[in-house]
């Protein structure tokens, strides 16, 4: 079944499948580094390019839910280029058409996003997620951030979890 350009689904049995795909082996444990939390929302709409995940260098600082739910943000932004979103992810060049797919459908489309229960360990991020969409808010699923070049980006397997959410699923590297 073909839906229309501008209708992105976020389901709950989407949810559940984020959980099933083997992302629940991303909690937390007892040498987690940081954990913080945040419900607030922010809506994804055009704006600048003001969503940067974390300072560069080798060592950059623990990710926040802010700076996580930044990441999600300019993802979600339609007015961010292909290239740039690529940058989020680990990988991201080889999911360009997948990010093109999902820039087509995205203009005029809100999405917001909470992020809790943010733990780090070893150069990894880990948190619970939730997405709100027109059609209603999908149960809180795990994502994984990687640190790559002192920035915290989305793991592949986050990424291609959301672009399959926003119907051009990819299969990670």
């Amino acid at each position: 079944m073909h839906l229309p350009p501008r209708t992105i689904h976020f389901t709950v049995a989407a949810a559940a499948l984020a959980v099933t795909v083997g992302l629940t082996g991303c909690g937390s444990d007892d040498s987690s580094t940081n954990a913080t939390t945040s419900s607030t929302s922010i809506a994804a709409a055009p704006s600048s390019d003001s969503a940067t995940p974390a300072p560069s260098g080798d060592n950059a600082a623990a990710p926040t839910a802010d700076s996580l739910k930044a990441t999600l943000t300019k993802f979600a932004d339609p007015g961010v280029s292909t290239d740039e979103k690529a940058k989020l992810i680990v990988g991201g060049d080889a999911h360009k058409s997948n990010i093109d797919q999902m820039n087509g459908m995205l203009g005029g489309y809100t999405l917001t996003f909470a992020v809790d229960n943010v733990a780090t360990s070893d150069g990894k991020a880990t948190a619970d997620v939730t997405i709100t969409s027109p059609h209603g808010t999908a149960p809180s699923f795990p994502m994984t951030w990687e640190q790559e070049d002192g920035t915290w980006k989305m793991s592949n397997t986050s990424g291609c979890l959301l672009l399959g959410f926003a119907q051009a699923p990819c299969t990670p590297a």
